[in-house]
């Protein structure tokens, strides 16, 4: 019973998550969404976008990793994408929360867990290229749903969304190509600031 009840607690404590909320509206704009619906929702994406991954993936593996992405911010807190001063010290404080989390479950499963989780941060693999457009494409529609509220609540720059996304087209073209128009629509909209650095070129 000893592994089961690790297990148990480490389902109990991700239940935690249901409680970090993002700065991402929903896409009614009514609330902003929380790190559990974001997780489920990236899975959901992983399931039917497959086909537009640049490589073969590893659906399992993607899906596994999409649901534990974020689960470190329970200690960590959420990090806003564009909140350069947060961003300094976001490796450190997710690598401690990872360390109390994984920690909780069984040997096995801690290294399995902890492993693909340091693969999606890595941004190496297909299977974490393709995570990667995911969680980067899922905040984008639900902005453009909500009108762009999440946007225009932080005065968001078409220069930050380019640059969050420089490897965005590595996992899945196509994705970013559609992408790129709802940022385009959204600067005529004015909900995205236009301005002349481009940061498409940055990796």
């Amino acid at each position: 019973m000893e592994r089961l009840e690790q297990q148990m607690k480490f389902i109990l404590e991700a239940d935690k998550i249901k409680n970090i909320y993002r700065q991402t509206y929903l896409a009614d704009g009514k609330r902003k969404e929380n790190d559990a619906e974001h997780s489920w929702h990236l899975a959901l994406m992983a399931v039917l976008l497959k086909e537009y991954a640049r490589e073969d993936v590893d659906l399992l593996r993607v899906i596994t990793m999409v649901l534990i992405h974020d689960i470190v911010e329970i200690d960590a807190g959420d990090t806003f994408a564009y909140d350069e001063e947060m961003l300094k010290t976001q490796r450190a404080r997710e690598v401690k929360a990872a360390d109390r989390l994984f920690g909780l479950l069984p040997e096995d499963q801690e290294k399995e867990m902890r492993d693909l989780w340091e693969e999606f941060e890595a941004y190496e693999t297909p299977e974490a290229r393709y995570a990667h457009v995911l969680d980067n494409c899922q905040p984008l529609i639900l902005n453009d749903a909500s009108g762009g509220k999440g946007w225009e609540e932080h005065q968001v720059y078409k220069n930050q969304i380019y640059k969050r996304n420089s490897r965005t087209e590595l996992g899945a073209p196509k994705i970013w190509e559609y992408m790129k128009k709802i940022v385009e629509k959204n600067i005529e909209k004015g909900t995205v600031k236009d301005d002349e650095t481009d940061c498409r070129k940055e990796v």
